[in-house]
């Protein structure tokens, strides 16, 4: 997938009459799959190039940065999860204060027409664009018929009785219902990153965990986790605890730590990746480390459990 900025890059020209996905496309979830197959479609029956037009940073951050959401993945999570996806071309639109203010024609003219002179244009059905959010879908399809490409939007997606979007996939997260999150998701959630050195306690008790150190925004609660970790294109189930160790009364920083279940690896150094797949108890302290002890081995096997039963 070839990925392009703007202001900075032209638009290649092995990108022939781009239909385009517009939007966030945070999670890339049920809802932006939709989208992307959608796109997909066109271009192959136009013999186009299909392409998703998203923003960096996020536009709330730059707006109104006070109520910003934390973002379910970070830009290089999404523009691989894209690639994945099949989508041949990717345009990142640098979105500062200035281009806040463009009214919606401008932003068309200018981003749409000109640079990437699209075919077609996708969005959601609740998408809105220019200055104080004044475009939305009507508008976009006026401007459409105007400059000479075609409008189309995606009705909501429901995932059972819920409408899929990333705003209940944020909160759903926030809450630790990791397990809702990634049936709306499409897919588990996930933190990528390194791991680093830890207190090495973990190890000492017998059950040694993977220290992760991630750029990614949205912390699941603290608390005990059944996840996978992804490491050199491998698949280790594991139980992570997410907290401050307060059986230790270390009382630090908030620690993501995975232990792989049934495995001793040195991962020091490595980039991994770790999918929640569902909560499986609060964080507590405990009278003593035999306690501690028990309570993660009983931890182990619940998890060892679930992973027997699904296909993750």
């Amino acid at each position: 997938m070839e990925v392009i900025y703007f202001p900075d890059d032209p638009r290649p020209l092995t990108w022939r009459s781009p239909v385009l996905a517009l939007g966030n496309f945070d999670g890339l979830h049920r809802g932006h799959v939709k989208i992307v197959e959608r796109i997909q479609r066109g271009a192959l029956e136009r013999g186009g190039t299909s392409v998703v037009l998203t923003f960096d940073p996020h536009p709330p951050r730059v707006l109104r940065p006070d109520k910003a959401p934390a973002l379910l993945m970070t830009k290089a999570q999404k523009l691989d999860a894209l690639a994945r996806a099949g989508v041949q071309g990717a345009a990142v639109v640098r979105f500062t204060p200035e281009m806040s203010q463009w009214e919606p024609d401008a932003f068309v003219r200018t981003v749409l027409v000109e640079w990437l002179r699209v075919a077609e244009v996708w969005v959601g059905a609740d998408f809105l664009f220019g200055r104080n959010r004044s475009g939305n879908f009507t508008l976009l399809k006026s401007l459409g018929a105007q400059y000479g490409f075609r409008a189309e939007k995606i009705d909501p997606i429901r995932y059972k009785d819920f409408v899929v979007s990333s705003t209940r996939i944020r909160r759903l997260i926030g809450e630790g219902r990791v397990d809702e999150a990634g049936a709306l998701l499409g897919h588990h959630y996930a933190l990528d990153g390194v791991v680093v050195e830890g207190a090495r306690r973990g190890r000492e008790m017998g059950f040694p965990t993977a220290n992760l150190a991630t750029d990614n925004e949205l912390i699941p609660p603290h608390g005990v986790y059944a996840t996978a970790v992804t490491v050199d294109g491998a698949f280790y189930p594991s139980v992570t605890n997410i907290g401050q160790r307060p059986t230790f009364g270390d009382q630090l920083a908030t620690s993501i730590e995975a232990h792989l279940i049934g495995r001793s690896m040195d991962l020091y150094g490595k980039t991994v990746r770790l999918a929640f797949v569902q909560r499986l108890r609060d964080e507590r302290k405990f009278p003593d480390i035999e306690a501690l002890q028990e309570q993660i081995a009983a931890d182990v096997r619940r998890a060892a459990r679930l992973f027997d039963r699904l296909s993750v």
